[in-house]
């Protein structure tokens, strides 16, 4: 059927408004947004040129990479980071776009505060100068992350020049068993169809997994599509993301958001809608995850063991897993569950919204955190860590033994004071586990929050499940 569109069919065509030379697409930008790391040399390239904002109104800028977490942290308590935050702001400034500063009491990661706030809405387009801007597409909107280059394209003309993807449906059917959560699922699915799997691809979840999962549940599966290589996730809007969005700050009220809905109805994939690709996951084979590598490909259930590279199914995988063996200090066949760890790290875009909190502090109620490990508990908004705060999850964790820090990035990409020594390993809600990530000679082991407030506790990678009523 020509007119069985799917979601990303029916966005895409939605916002082309014109075909370049050579018959390149040439897409609206519905939201823009801009944090401090990624920025200042698109507006420098503006200044250079005389060029303004074209719609500033569309734009958002947020503090949220280079500043410290630390409590009450101020725009220099990260030194070297201070150069960029006051960059944004001055930026911001002088181009006439709302910045959501260091002390603005809705600042946060730009990608949890964005459907927070419903700064983002299904349907839109939406891009950002950071690769998990995928995780925004939870919501049923088309969003990607972009170059440096092209956030001065989109500044300049809130449009933006692209080949349009070929579309990837993965299906997660079945009910996940007790202590496995939307970030096993992932984490599963990148083990199972590798780093490169949804290269050139826009994925779509469903499945009855996806439809009975919560918004913040989709948000973590989406904002890991790009750690397989697709370069959009999607979930189609429903009743969750409308309740989810409908008390949002700026989303629309009254008669507008009767019209919004009416549209956002329209958006989800016809029945009979032809994918170019298609995996199916069953969510009740899915044990607790945990990495052991340095790609989110080198993934196991942590009652497994590290693989034997002389097993790997090519000469560049067989390499990389000996590399990668190597730097984390691991042996083929070694059991991951008891290996001791020195950092924790409850955080990031991918896992740091009031219900992984919730979830990580019902492992942490009435323990310790062990001997010689390090925890840090990072809200990804000053909305959530408010809201954590009035539940007395804070202190759940304070008691435990976990620093509870301000809103930002923190140590999931080491770019401010919070990372791991040389040597240390870490198990991190965050979504990369690549040579030195969270700081130089760091070892990371991606986990759930459950996972990572389990291992917090007993100093060591441990199933969560041994530790749940």
């Amino acid at each position: 059927m020509s007119n069985a569109k799917t979601l990303y069919d029916n966005i895409w065509d939605a916002h082309v408004v014109a075909s370049l030379p050579g018959g390149v697409p040439l897409l609206h930008i519905d939201r823009h947004l801009v944090h401090d790391m990624t920025s200042a040399q698109a507006f420098d390239g503006l200044r250079t040129r005389g060029q303004r904002v074209r719609n500033p109104d569309l734009t958002f800028c947020v503090q949220d990479h280079a500043l410290a977490t630390q409590p009450g942290r101020k725009e220099d308590t990260y030194r070297k980071g201070a150069p960029l935050i006051r960059a944004l702001r001055s930026n911001a400034g002088e181009f006439g776009i709302r910045l959501f500063d260091v002390d603005d009491p809705e600042q946060g990661i730009v990608h949890v505060i964005a459907p927070e706030l419903g700064l983002v809405l299904p349907g839109m387009t939406v891009v950002c100068g950071d690769s998990h801007t995928c995780t925004i597409g939870a919501l049923g909107a088309l969003a990607f992350g972009i170059g440096t280059s092209e956030v001065e394209h989109v500044l300049a003309s809130q449009t933006l020049a692209m080949q349009k993807l070929k579309r990837m449906r993965v299906l997660i059917d079945g009910a996940p068993a007790r202590g496995v959560t939307a970030k096993d699922m992932v984490l599963y699915l990148i083990g199972r169809i590798g780093a490169a799997g949804g290269t050139g691809h826009a994925a779509e979840y469903a499945g009855s997994a996806i439809s009975s999962m919560a918004m913040e549940g989709r948000m973590t599966i989406c904002n890991m599509s790009v750690e397989f290589g697709a370069r959009v996730g999607m979930v189609a809007p429903d009743d969750t993301t409308y309740e989810y969005l409908a008390d949002s700050r700026y989303a629309p009220k009254g008669a507008q958001w009767d019209r919004a809905l009416a549209h956002w109805k329209s958006l989800p994939s016809h029945p009979v809608a032809r994918f170019d690709k298609e995996v199916k996951i069953d969510a009740a084979q899915i044990a607790p995850q945990i990495s052991w590598g340095n790609s989110p490909q080198d993934v196991i259930a942590v009652t497994d063991v590290i693989p034997d590279p002389s097993q790997a199914e090519s000469a560049d995988r067989r390499n990389a897993s000996e590399r990668a063996i190597k730097y984390m200090d691991l042996t083929p066949g070694q059991r991951i569950e008891g290996l001791k760890i020195k950092r924790v790290f409850i955080g990031s875009c991918t896992n740091s919204r009031l219900s992984d909190l919730r979830a990580a502090a019902g492992v942490v109620r009435g323990r310790k955190v062990s001997n010689g490990v390090k925890a840090f508990v990072v809200p990804g908004s000053m909305g959530v860590k408010r809201a954590a705060e009035a539940e007395g999850l804070d202190k759940v964790f304070l008691e435990a033994g976990f620093q509870w820090h301000e809103a930002g990035c923190s140590m999931c990409a080491g770019a401010n004071a919070d990372v791991v020594e040389p040597g240390e390993r870490c198990v991190s809600t965050s979504n990369r586990n690549f040579e030195g990530r969270q700081g130089p000679g760091s070892r990371t082991h991606l986990a759930s929050p459950m996972m990572a407030a389990a291992a917090a506790i007993r100093g060591e990678i441990t199933d969560v499940r041994r530790m749940m009523d």
